[in-house]
This record gives C-alpha cells, sequence and structure tokens, in this order.
C-alpha cells in the first residue's frame, strides 16, 4: 500500500521499527525490524510469550518509548523524529491511553476525571461527543461518584472514556483489564467494542487474554521481536490454540 492510498485508512503504521538494550554481547533485540500497519476504526490486539516485544511494540508505536532505528506514523505523521515536547503535544491531542493500573485522580469525580487532560491542555470538550461517550461507557449515574465509590470496572470504564473524550486518534491499552475479575473485564471488553462500532474509535491492545483478544477484528502475534503470525476476526478457542503452539515451540 503506498502513502497516498493509505491516508484515512492507516491509524498507526511502523517501518522497519527496532529497540534494542545494550551493546555488544549483552545486546537484547526487544523489536527486530517490525512492519505493521493499524487499519482506522478497527480493533487490534497484540499477543504473545512474556518478552516477546508486544509491549515494546505499543510503547514505540505510541511515542511512549523511542525506537532504536526504524519509523513509526500517527496517521501521517512520523513521530520517530519529532522534538520531545511536539510529542508530548501529538500524544496529548491525538493518543489515549488506558493501562491496567487505572491511574485515576482519587480527589476528583468520575465526570472530573474523565474531563481532566482537556482540561490541563485549556480546551474544552465537544459536548455531544462527551455526551455519547458517557452514554456508551454506561456510567451515567456515576459521574459524581469518586474512584473509591467505585468498583474496578468502573473505574476502568472512567479511564476508557477519559481516553475517548477528546476524539483521538487512536487509544492504546495495555493489559487494561489485568486487574479486573472476568465479569468486569468483559464489561470493560464490551465497551471498548462499542467505542469501535458505534464511535468509530481505533484500538490497540496488548494482552496475554485469549478472552479478551476475542473482543478484537485481528490478532498479531509476536514472537522474538518479531509479527509471526495474525488471526482476522478470532476466536477464544482459535487464539488459545494458536498461543499454546508458541508454548510448544519454546518448550521443544
Amino acid at each position: 500500500m503506498t502513502d497516498a492510498d493509505s491516508r484515512g485508512t492507516i491509524a498507526a503504521r511502523a517501518q522497519q521499527l527496532t529497540k534494542a538494550y545494550g551493546e555488544g554481547e549483552t545486546r537484547v533485540v526487544a523489536l527486530d525490524s517490525v512492519d505493521v500497519q493499524i487499519g482506522r476504526g478497527q480493533f487490534t490486539a497484540i499477543m504473545g510469550p512474556s518478552g516477546s516485544g508486544k509491549s515494546t511494540l505499543m510503547h514505540c508505536l505510541a511515542g511512549l518509548d523511542t525506537a532504536t532505528s526504524g519509523k513509526s506514523w500517527i496517521g501521517d505523521t512520523e513521530i520517530t523524529s519529532l522534538k520531545d515536547k511536539a510529542l508530548t503535544k501529538l500524544r496529548r491531542d491525538n493518543i489515549g491511553f488506558i493501562f491496567q493500573a487505572f491511574n485515576l485522580l482519587p480527589t476528583l469525580t468520575a465526570l472530573e476525571n474523565i474531563t481532566l487532560p482537556m482540561d490541563i491542555a485549556g480546551r474544552k470538550p465537544d459536548r455531544a461527543w462527551l455526551d455519547n461517550v458517557i452514554e456508551t461507557v454506561g456510567l451515567r449515574d456515576r459521574l459524581k461518584h469518586r474512584p473509591t465509590e467505585l468498583s474496578g470496572g468502573q473505574q476502568q470504564r472512567v479511564a476508557c472514556a477519559r481516553a475517548l473524550a477528546s476524539r483521538p486518534e487512536i487509544i492504546f491499552g495495555d493489559e487494561p483489564t489485568g486487574n479486573l475479575d472476568s465479569r468486569s473485564g468483559a464489561e470493560v471488553l464490551g465497551f471498548l467494542r462499542r467505542s469501535v462500532n458505534e464511535l468509530g474509535q481505533t484500538i490497540v491492545m496488548v494482552t496475554h487474554d485469549p478472552n479478551a483478544a476475542s473482543y478484537a477484528d485481528r490478532v498479531l502475534f509476536l514472537a522474538d521481536g518479531r509479527i509471526v503470525d495474525e488471526m482476522l476476526r478470532p476466536t477464544s478457542d482459535a487464539v488459545l490454540e494458536r498461543m499454546k503452539r508458541f508454548d510448544g515451540a519454546r518448550t521443544s
């Protein structure tokens, strides 16, 4: 696909992205010349064994970590060549983040936590969009509650709404259901799926959970810093079988 073809359809991409730590004999390659494209309006899951490079790939794509070599883009903006100030602004204006720890401020209400990034940036939220997000997240009756008055699943849905509220180009989630029980995790994953279907959001999620991956449109499998396989329209059983092949390869 050419650059001209990709405009408007690709939310993020990487070209020969490499991340290495150390030098000489102690050099460890976390990402090994990765080429990848993330489709706009799609839910992509990244999976792989521990140490496969999945979190490193997400962090480099999101501009949270710097690559050793190669290039990556958010939309049409190459982020690998941006200075710190420009990169910080791009992350603030174009990227949403959802982490395993909810990262909510305990002194603020749910609504104040949702609008906090825009408040810091000095921007007023689009009220119609914010209302739509709040409706989709299903927490309208909890907006005045502080985090300690919410369940874990509700807190993570507040974090999801915060990521969505500024209408980012793309949302990155790092094990967003890792701290949740299965019911709360399903609530959050269902919300993320709806945000793609109903709000046109683009989501990239690192997960180790085959059930979580089954909510995605596409699963990328990493091993030893490389993308070794992908799966479209995944089911939890199919993902589990694919992951077992990784374990078999490592023990054989």
